[in-house]
């Protein structure tokens, strides 16, 4: 059945709301179709139009010659048959057309120019400035790499004047600002780009494509941190967009470029159809050109053989991809420069292969989880580590105490296991036993390493140490969830270290050590005070390898976990506060970092926000360069959540964002790395960086889950994400993530939340223009208000339902549902009947009857604000001047007169609004 022409456009207007693509440009095609069985020239016009818009932003480019070319004829012949509209969208797509030209090599340079000569002429004849037709040789000019040219008609660009033709200023402004960057000078590009990076200019893909090309000129000049946020920005508004391949390959080319090869794989594995899709090969090499750009990255980092996503219908390792995308790209970079006859292209692609790290390495923000997780590349041994001692570095570092000891012993063992070292029968015993201290094996493995290590002890004549491996494994016991079995072992290596410290066979070290491990079994002051008796009486004996005065600051710390599991919060930093300062008197100020930490957590819950701050920050001072990845995320949490409390949002999500990063290094991302990124979302959105918050947000919620994150968080990270969407202009979008939420939040025993969440939503689902929807959630938050006692909430949404039903559909029954509900509320009670007489009289084609159905509820109005009290006259004023309207309307004059005259005897001031309101209603019933 052929459409009416009014159909037709319809039908266009919707298909241009649906997502880039063939599927798109296919039903332009079918319309088509229907508009020449209209049988009207301007529904084809219309319906060709169509079509050049949606083959413009797809990726079949090279399909909008022929309806331009037909659009051309048709004006040619008749150009009545095009009204204003159309005669300006004609002139409107020379430009694309022109552009579009230069984009395909198989297109003739002469044509290119013989259709820019077209389109000047034409310009020319309509009476448009020639600043377009300047635009277009500028472009052909840069294209080709004639300079010369390029920088005339860009000066000739700048000088012409603006009219309906240029471009809106947004994409005006994005092309020079990178011209600018083409000619070295990035400062000056991005203070061309300053007014669409801050929203003054904006259009369908702006700022997407300038937020794009910001990135490395931001990182040439070293401001990674705003070229990371301008990723996180810009890649969430490309990423729907099929026709931003130009502007997705920059964000690629940025990941390649800092460290975040993982999130470029991302970002590639998207669109497996932009590696082939030719309808526009200008954007074709580009894509090409940073994918081979990643693959060398990964090869030079060692993953080579990694699978990753490449063109359908074959499986990819990164070097086969790399060899694969550089030919390509280099083969289409060849056919325009021999349409050029010039090596321009060529050597721009080349250079952009070949470009070098600007970093190693740019916390995002994102987990960036590649298609096919990134294996680690062979370890390479290094010379330089293999020609020293490794055993003596290990010792060394053990004596000492220091964190790096552990991945000390670890490298010796790689090198053991890889034939490089050989040891004797101690340092082989010493080995397993700090395998064992590793857990790498879990609690199971460990205890069987610790009792060879003992073994090993035992066999070369050390019975101290021996003992001690065995409290050791005990103690892994305990973890293994055996406590009885734990404690029964651990009696007898403390009863043989006592016994060999009274002949001098064991260290003050190895008894005190033995009985920590025992106390945090018990986990009781009395097993803590044991080993505080004897580090005390004994601590300072031997040398720092055997001292065991770092022993009394762990007992002190384990006091103070006592004290905070029995509620006695300020017990327990005093305690922690005593072992930070034994571990700074000892040398050791990286063992200062957990106390420390655990004094933050306690002064914040109990509000103490200077304590938390300065025990936070002195946490991560000591404990930074020594902590292991998963210990850095930690220690930034723990400041971030301080800073973030105390409202320093900016500072907290600098934290955050490390904390992040950390925790992905240490193969924590679901776990921690998910929690630093909840809150870097939430910072991020209370520091007013609204459009990063939301990319952190919407790539977290994959990794969240109730059962392994809670309730609370998923709910909170949807509310934030809320609050992201309502901001960024995406109301539906955000209604979806609110109602979600409260859909968690409808099971907890306290229900405002799940009212807010409702009501919220509701709100969102109005400004979407989903009124059916907006009903229910408004009827589903009210009830809820009406539950919680909130009358005024509960009467709200009954009003809003009331506007969205409309007078002649139940609205008025709501409204006076609402006025009942209100009770002695006498102000929303005012509120509510003024609504409601604007709601009769302001409906569509209003007349008599409804005016003065409208009239009793002002009057009510009036009254009831009257009644509310004198902090409510103006509310009382207005609904006196809606009354006096009411009857102007019907005709009353006299009547209309005596209630402005009221209001004005209220209002003396001449500059008052209630005055200057009431006199015009004055002066209108006396004409």
């Amino acid at each position: 059945m052929t459409l009416t022409f009014d159909a037709l456009r319809e039908a266009m207007r919707d298909n241009y709301e649906q997502p880039e693509g063939a599927a798109r440009n296919a039903r332009a095609e079918r319309l088509l179709a229907e508009a020449e069985r209209i049988g009207e020239p301007l529904a084809v016009i219309e319906a060709l139009g169509h079509q050049l818009q949606v083959y413009n932003y797809s990726s079949e480019k090279a399909k909008m010659f022929v309806p331009f070319a037909r659009l051309l004829r048709m004006w040619d012949e008749n150009p009545a048959d095009f009204d204003a509209y159309e005669t300006h969208s004609l002139h409107w797509v020379f430009k694309w057309v022109s552009s579009g030209m230069l984009d395909q090599p198989h297109i003739p340079l002469a044509s290119i120019e013989k259709w820019l000569g077209e389109m000047e002429h034409r310009y020319r004849l309509a009476g448009h400035s020639e600043r377009a037709v300047r635009q277009g040789e500028f472009r052909v000019a840069r294209h080709v790499g004639d300079m010369e040219r390029a920088a005339r008609a860009y000066a000739a660009w700048l000088a012409a004047d603006r009219d309906r033709m240029a471009d809106c200023h947004a994409c005006e402004l994005h092309t020079q600002g990178l011209w600018r960057a083409e000619l070295g000078e990035d400062d000056k590009a991005l203070e061309t780009w300053a007014p669409v990076l801050d929203g003054e200019h904006t259009c369908a893909h702006e700022p997407h494509a300038v937020l794009a090309s910001s990135l490395l000129p931001l990182l040439r000049l070293g401001r990674a941190e705003q070229a990371r946020a301008n990723h996180l920005r810009g890649y969430r508004l490309v990423r729907p967009m099929e026709s931003m391949r130009g502007s997705a390959a920059l964000h690629i080319e940025f990941c390649a470029l800092t460290g975040n090869e993982a999130r470029g794989l991302e970002i590639l594995a998207e669109r497996p159809a932009y590696f082939t899709d030719s309808g526009d090969p200008d954007s074709h090499a580009d894509f090409l050109a940073v994918t081979a750009l990643l693959m060398d990255r990964l090869v030079a980092l060692g993953h080579g053989e990694q699978s990753v996503p490449g063109p359908a219908g074959s499986s990819w390792t990164a070097r086969e991809l790399g060899v694969h995308a550089r030919v390509e790209a280099l083969a289409i970079a060849r056919r325009f420069d021999e349409r050029n006859g010039t090596g321009r292209v060529s050597e721009v692609v080349r250079k952009r292969m070949d470009a070098r790290p600007f970093l190693d390495r740019l916390p995002l923000g994102v987990r960036a989880s590649a298609p096919v997780p990134l294996r680690a590349p062979a370890r390479v041994p290094d010379p330089a580590v293999v020609s020293r001692d490794p055993l003596a570095e290990a010792r060394r570092l053990s004596r000492e105490r220091r964190p790096e000891a552990r991945e000390a012993w670890a490298a010796l063992g790689r090198a053991v296991d890889a034939g490089e070292v050989t040891l004797d029968a101690l340092a082989r015993a010493e080995l397993a036993d700090h395998r064992a201290m590793s857990l790498e094996e879990g609690p199971e493995g460990s205890v069987r390493l610790f009792l060879a290590a003992a073994e090993g002890y035992e066999a070369v004549g050390d019975p101290g140490k021996a003992a001690a491996a065995r409290a050791r494994a005990a103690y892994a016991l305990w973890m293994d969830e055996k406590p009885e079995e734990a404690l029964a072992a651990v009696a007898e290596p403390i009863a043989r270290l006592r016994a060999l410290f009274e002949d001098g066979g064991a260290t003050p070290r190895q008894v005190s050590g033995a009985l920590l491990l025992r106390a945090r079994m018990l986990r009781t002051a009395e097993a803590v005070g044991e080993v505080l008796e004897f580090a005390e009486a004994y601590g300072e004996e031997g040398d720092g390898g055997s001292s065991a005065t770092d022993r009394v600051a762990e007992a002190e710390s384990l006091l103070g976990d006592l004290a905070a599991r029995d509620g006695d919060l300020p017990e327990a930093i005093t305690r922690y506060q005593r072992s930070a300062e034994l571990f700074l008197a000892a040398g050791t100020p990286w063992y200062a970092a957990e106390p420390e930490a655990d004094i933050a957590g306690i002064a914040q819950h109990l509000g103490d926000e200077a304590t938390a701050e300065r025990a936070a920050r002195a946490a991560l001072e000591h404990g930074a360069a020594h902590a292991p990845a998963a210990g850095q995320a930690r220690l930034r949490l723990r400041l971030a959540e301080v800073l973030g409390g105390t409202g320093r949002f900016g500072e907290a999500a600098e934290h955050a964002l490390e904390a992040a990063h950390w925790a992905d290094e240490a193969g924590e991302s679901r776990g921690l790395g998910t929690y630093a990124r909840h809150l870097l979302g939430g910072w991020l959105l209370r520091d007013g960086r609204t459009a990063e918050a939301a990319a952190v947000l919407e790539a977290v919620l994959p990794d969240l889950s109730v059962e392994d994150h809670g309730d609370g968080m998923v709910v909170q990270t949807l509310w934030w994400l809320g609050d992201c969407l309502t901001e960024l202009g995406e109301p539906r979008s955000a209604a979806e993530q609110w109602l979600r939420a409260a859909e968690l939040a409808k099971e907890w025993p306290e229900q405002r939340d799940h009212a807010m969440l409702a009501n919220l939503a509701a709100q969102a689902l109005m400004r979407a223009e989903l009124k059916p929807q907006a009903a229910a959630a408004y009827e589903r938050a009210g009830e809820l208000w009406r539950e919680l006692g909130d009358t005024t909430a509960y009467v709200r949404t009954v009003r809003v339902r009331a506007w969205i039903a409309g007078p002649e559909s139940g609205g008025v029954e709501l409204m006076d549902a609402a006025a009942e509900a209100c009770g002695e509320d006498a102000a929303e009670r005012a509120d509510t009947y003024r609504q409601t007489a604007e709601l009769i009289a302001g409906a569509e084609g209003a007349g008599e009857r409804e005016l003065r159905a409208a009239l009793p509820y002002a009057r009510r109005a009036a009254a009831a604000f009257a009644e509310a009290g004198p902090d409510f006259g103006d509310g009382r004023a207005a609904a006196e001047l809606l009354v006096g309207w009411l009857h102007l309307d019907l005709g009353d004059g006299s009547a209309a007169a005596d209630a402005a005259r009221g209001v004005l005897a209220e209002y003396p001031d001449e500059d008052a609004p209630r005055h200057v309101e009431a006199a015009d209603l004055l002066k209108r019933a006396a004409a």
